[in-house]
Parts: structure tokens; sequence; C-alpha cells
């Protein structure tokens, strides 16, 4: 009897401090992916929390030498493995922190080809909430990653925050992101078909999956 892989879902954190809002973030991001991925199919889902702060030194070793040590090489093999990625930096000179993009730059350029991406950043003001676009979604989609509608960032005030009747609060933008990633998961795994995203995924996820995947093959 053949047995079904389970979804895996990885999060890559770069918070520099234990605990920090940053691994709270990808923490939370990748609970609500796995949430939805749960009451949508009927796979096991696996989930795995790279916090990049432990191997720092790794990083700095491959960076010069151009040969990864063992605990990092596994963490490049669970990126580039994974069916669904979140990615989380804290901001650092209004952009992802050097850690962040150290790691990246071991990742070969077409590893990520295709692969579904949730983007978010952690920050002590709202002011750099634009690191998402201006920084992080260029990268992965030179990556040729598929970079989800719906980006997740937190300043210091919105942890706690529900929102008001004009803004969504953190809770409800965490769980469109990780609905939406759920969403192309399945619909990257599915044989037939792919299942497009909805308004159910949320309000900007309206672009199906299937067809970013031929844009990116098409650029």
């Amino acid at each position: 009897m053949q047995t079904t892989a389970p979804l895996r879902i990885v999060a890559v954190a770069a918070g520099l401090s234990s605990p920090s809002s940053t691994r709270l973030l990808a923490d939370r991001l990748a609970g609500a992916a796995r949430e939805r991925l749960a009451a949508d199919q009927d796979r096991r889902v696996e989930v795995e929390v790279v916090e990049l702060r432990d191997l720092a030194v790794d990083i700095a070793n491959h960076l010069v030498t151009g040969f990864p040590p063992a605990a990092l090489k596994k963490a490049i093999d669970a990126v580039t493995g994974a069916d669904g990625l979140i990615a989380v930096t804290p901001v650092f000179t209004a952009s992802y922190s050097g850690l962040f993009k150290s790691f990246f730059d071991l990742i070969d350029n077409t590893a990520l080809t295709g692969k579904p991406v949730v983007i978010a950043a952690t920050g002590g003001t709202p002011r750099h909430s634009l690191v998402l676009e201006h920084a992080m979604r260029p990268l992965f989609a030179y990556l040729r990653a598929v970079v989800l509608p719906t980006s997740v960032y937190a300043a210091s005030e919105d942890w706690g925050s529900q929102g008001d009747e004009y803004t969504e609060g953190l809770p409800s933008r965490i769980r469109r992101a990780g609905g939406e990633l759920a969403s192309a998961v399945t619909g990257r795994t599915a044989s037939g078909a792919s299942r497009a995203l909805t308004l159910d995924d949320g309000e900007d996820a309206v672009v199906p999956f299937a067809q970013q995947l031929a844009d990116l093959r098409i650029g």
C-alpha cells in the first residue's frame, strides 16, 4: 500500500533574539497554514521552522568556503524541498536583515521556482512596512518563487491589536496569508486542475495560482 507523503510547510525566521517577535510571527503564520490545510484536505501536514540565528556562523563559513556544514545543508534542503515557504525577517536599516539575505544568497536561483511563498517582517514602527514590497517581494521574484498576494508586517503596536472598522488586525492578516498559502500548496500538489484562490482566502487573493505559474514560466 502506497503511503502519501505529507505536505511540508517550512518557515524561515531571521530574528536574532530568543524569544523574538520574528519567530512568533513565523509560528503563527505556519499555524494558520497548517490549520487551513488540515481542514481542506486529508494529507498529513508537517511544519518546520528554520531559525537562522542558530546557523549564523555556518552561513558565514559557507559564504567564504563554498561548502555548507551539515546543519546548514539540512536547512537549505528543507527550504528547497518544502511544498510551501514562509519567510520572516526583522527590519534592519529599512530592509531585510543581513542574516536573512545571506541565507537566501546560498539558495540556487532556480531552486524555488514555482514555490508558493508568504513574505512577512517585523519592526518597531509601521513606517517600515514597505520593506515587504520594495525589498522582499523582488528578492523572491528573482528566485522565481510565487509570492502570494497577502504579505504580513507586524510592528510592535500590532501585537494584541484586533483592528477596527477600517483596518484588519494582525490576527486577521495572519489567517488570510495562511489561507492563501494553504490554497496555493493544495493547488500545486493536487493532480488535475489547480484550485484557484477565492475571496474566501482573502479579498486580494483573486488571481488563480495556476495562472501565476503560467505567467512565471512565460517570463
